[in-house]
């Protein structure tokens, strides 16, 4: 919502005279806007769980992580070059508050990515244990004799 708002505020402007800060933000609000939105709508409707493939975890870390990068970078850049005007200033703000919430969501996913990856190596070990376990129980058949020379 914050980067709707952001991208509403940024929309409003009607002259600006350097305008690549402008168009920097815009750019950045709109692509956070559209990214988070379309992993909203995956994981609302559980349409994730088709697509095993994908670490889901992962693909959340590294949009959270970009999108604050980003915003960050495009808040500062827009409060050094902006005019003052209240469509700017507004901008500005939802901008770098957009970064916090995003700096937070980073650090749910972060924490949620090393659980998930925790439970995947503790998963492949006890896999391992018990295909080695398996390999070495011996099955008494009385077909098949020992040869002793």
């Amino acid at each position: 919502l914050l980067a709707l708002t952001a991208f509403i505020c940024i929309e409003t402007i009607m002259e600006c005279s350097p305008c690549e800060g402008l168009y920097f933000f815009e750019f950045v609000s709109c692509s956070a806007l559209v990214v988070t939105g379309a992993l909203l709508l995956l994981f609302s409707l559980n349409l994730h769980t088709r697509i095993p493939q994908i670490n889901w975890n992962l693909t959340d870390l590294v949009n959270t992580g970009l999108s604050t990068f980003f915003f960050f970078i495009a808040s500062v850049v827009l409060a050094a070059l902006n005019h003052k005007t209240g469509a700017e200033i507004a901008a500005v703000v939802f901008g770098f508050l957009a970064t916090a919430v995003y700096a937070v969501n980073t650090f749910v996913a972060v924490q949620k990515w090393r659980l998930s990856s925790r439970q995947q190596s503790s998963r492949q070990s006890s896999d391992y244990i018990r295909a080695r376990t398996e390999s070495r129980e011996v099955v008494h058949r009385p077909e098949i004799q020992r040869l002793d020379a």
